[in-house]
């Protein structure tokens, strides 16, 4: 009994786990953010289930309706249109609901967009950073590029066909020669993954595209960008506050990989 917190495919209706299709029929209620998107996978595996709506306009009232029916001992499955329920998707709530409440939650995992996007990529390191869908606005864009200027790992992005032109021209104009791909349509008929530099692929989709988007940022190169005379400052700060110019200026030069003799000369000038 409990919750299961059960992936679906994100895209190619085959990539659903035996075990998912179990826990969907076995379950006494099937929440999912569509149900017509849900039906249409039940029906293509003969799976039967009884659907209930559970999207972000419904969540809250949702949440306190279900608690106590999880705590009387149904059997409830939650799913969403693709993916994982809780990762850029409703689900989160309930979740953390019926942990509070003592109530067994169970994650079947599946398909991953992120995971996927990654790997064809060409990209992939021990590390990376989701950051979610991007943000709206140029100013939020431009943070958000400024913020990963010196991440020396991929970051991965969710982002609309209308908003990737935009989006590419922001990071584009930002670091024009980052490494990046543009991951559209996974694990579908038409799945396209475009590699190239921020600049070529801004060029590339100048227009939309069709279809969901997946967007992988490639690493900063070593040795870029701090601004040298933000590694000048933190020198002089250091200095300021009783730190020798020599250690301050080696620690300032390996955080921001520029060379520390020229950082060291050019603080003794300020």
């Amino acid at each position: 009994m409990g919750l299961a917190v059960c992936a679906t495919p994100i895209g190619n209706l085959e990539d659903v786990t035996l075990r998912v299709l179990r826990e969907l029929e076995e379950a006494d209620v099937v929440l999912c953010e569509d149900t017509r998107r849900t039906r249409g996978l039940l029906e293509r595996h003969g799976v039967s289930a009884r659907l209930l709506s559970y999207h972000r306009h419904n969540e809250a009232a949702r949440t306190a309706e279900l608690v106590p029916r999880l705590l009387a001992g149904e059997r409830v499955a939650l799913v969403s249109d693709a993916g994982l329920p809780g990762v850029n998707d409703p689900g989160a709530r309930l979740i953390e609901a019926a942990l509070e409440a003592g109530v067994p939650v169970t994650v079947l995992p599946g398909a991953s967009a992120v995971e996927t996007a990654l790997v064809a990529s060409g990209l992939a390191g021990e590390r990376f950073q989701f950051v979610g869908y991007l943000p709206r606005g140029e100013k939020a864009l431009a943070a958000l590029w400024d913020e990963l200027a010196a991440w020396p790992h991929p970051a991965l992005a969710f982002e609309s066909p209308q908003r990737l032109p935009a989006a590419l021209r922001s990071l584009a104009a930002a670091a024009p020669d980052r490494p990046v791909a543009v991951c559209r349509e996974l694990t579908k008929l038409h799945e396209e993954v475009v590699r190239g530099t921020a600049a070529e692929l801004a060029a590339r989709f100048a227009e939309p595209p069709k279809g969901e988007i997946t967007l992988v940022v490639g690493p900063a190169e070593a040795g870029a960008p701090v601004e040298e005379r933000d590694a000048l400052a933190a020198v002089v700060e250091l200095v300021a506050a009783g730190v020798p110019r020599r250690q301050a200026a080696d620690v300032v030069a390996r955080l921001a990989r520029i060379s520390r003799n020229a950082l060291y000369a050019k603080s003794l000038k300020t």
